[in-house]
């Protein structure tokens, strides 16, 4: 699911959020509810989604305590309608309300851009091409929300700045020029590593051919003169379509012949999913 260094990230993002939200503690529950209360319940998604986070959510409750369980019914990348339950929680009842707001949140945000990650990637299915996200991620949230673009069934772009070259327009800007650009990546870049350049013109499109980089980004082209870049380019270079990229426009981008489309509001602009927590207290004292 994840690699060792997503893993780490995904503990210090969930330390972060318990540490925001319990602070020194949950004087609401601890005033209202006994130490020994033991409750169970069922996490419920009011609305269709993708299910995505049910590992976030057993790392949320492992850290406030372990005695809390939470049993699985389905699994993350499953459609739920509304009314299905994705797992049960069990255990101790104070944990399990103080854990609630910080586990729903990750849930509910996770299960969003997953949700509409696998209806872009269903919009594109009749074509050879793959949706991709980007870096416009929530602050400190880029691996949980790059793990829901996988679970959508999309893919993940670069994770950031260390692991891709890519050269935009002010690189371009700030090197003189396309072909200045690319040489001085390549002259300090790993040997393995791939260059990507944004285009934005055709003029742009032949300068990046001609210094024979790995990728173009089409970056905001209307769709015709897409296509005519893509004929182009030949199979030369891969090609990324990026910019402006909607529901009601993403088909007609993949049918001109790109292999893959970023689109940034998978993760920036994802709605969260109405889910929730439903809780029965099922014994005042532990036996």
């Amino acid at each position: 699911m994840w690699s060792f260094a997503e893993k780490h990230w995904a503990e210090k993002i969930v330390q972060l959020a318990l540490a925001e939200d319990v602070g020194r503690g949950d004087i609401t529950t601890t005033a209202v509810i006994g130490p020994d209360a033991i409750a169970r319940g069922s996490i419920v998604f009011r609305e269709q989604g993708v299910l995505a986070g049910l590992p976030v959510v057993e790392m949320v409750y492992g850290m406030l305590d372990d005695r809390v369980r939470i049993v699985p019914l389905r699994r993350d990348g499953d459609i739920l309608l509304a009314g299905e339950s994705a797992a049960r929680v069990e255990g101790p009842a104070s944990a399990i309300l103080t854990g609630e707001r910080v586990a729903l949140n990750f849930l509910q945000r996770l299960s969003g851009a997953a949700t509409i990650t696998a209806e872009l990637v269903e919009l594109v299915r009749p074509y050879p091409c793959q949706v991709v996200d980007t870096r416009k991620t929530s602050p400190g949230m880029r691996v949980l929300e790059k793990y829901a673009v996988r679970v959508g069934g999309g893919r993940n772009h670069r994770l950031g700045l260390d692991d891709a070259i890519l050269i935009k327009d002010n690189h371009v800007i700030a090197a003189g020029g396309i072909a200045k650009a690319v040489a001085a990546a390549r002259a300090k870049a790993p040997l393995t590593a791939r260059i990507e350049v944004e285009a934005e013109s055709r003029e742009q499109v032949e300068e990046a051919l001609d210094a024979g980089v790995d990728i173009i980004m089409l970056d905001n082209m209307e769709v015709g003169k897409m296509a005519q870049m893509v004929a182009l380019i030949n199979g030369r270079a891969l090609v990324e379509a990026s910019g402006g990229i909607t529901r009601d426009n993403i088909a007609s981008v993949a049918a001109a012949g790109v292999d893959c489309i970023s689109v940034g509001a998978i993760t920036h602009s994802s709605r969260a999913l109405d889910v929730a927590l439903d809780l029965e207290v099922i014994a005042k004292d532990a036996e």
